[in-house]
């Protein structure tokens, strides 16, 4: 008596693209996300795997501790690197971050 009837109301003429709008935002996250933060990190990972497998003896490398030598040896997943003359580290090959170029090592 004091409180109206609520009557269903039919729904706007637009209302089905409303729920395609709604998740527009969030497909443009995504896109945005890829483009900023996955696809680099893919790449960066395909060029490490590349210099790895690329790795030989008597390339001069640098650690993930930031020791710098010399290949002397390669295994599987182990590589033997000659940090000063007649000292040999034996690590695993993921251990490498960077191949410097020849005749670093001479001049340091």
């Amino acid at each position: 008596m004091w409180i109206s009837n609520a009557f269903a109301q039919a729904p706007a003429a637009g209302a089905d693209s409303n729920g395609l709008m709604s998740f527009l935002p969030l497909i443009l996250m995504f896109a945005v996300l890829y483009f900023i933060m996955i696809r680099p990190q893919m790449k960066r990972q395909k060029e490490t795997k590349a210099m790895l497998e690329s790795l030989g003896v008597g390339d001069e490398v640098v650690t993930v501790g930031g020791i710098m030598g010399k290949v002397t040896a390669l295994k599987d997943q182990v590589v033997t690197v000659e940090i000063s003359a007649g000292t040999e580290v034996h690590m695993q090959k993921g251990a490498i971050t960077t191949v410097l170029p020849k005749g670093t090592l001479k001049s340091a």
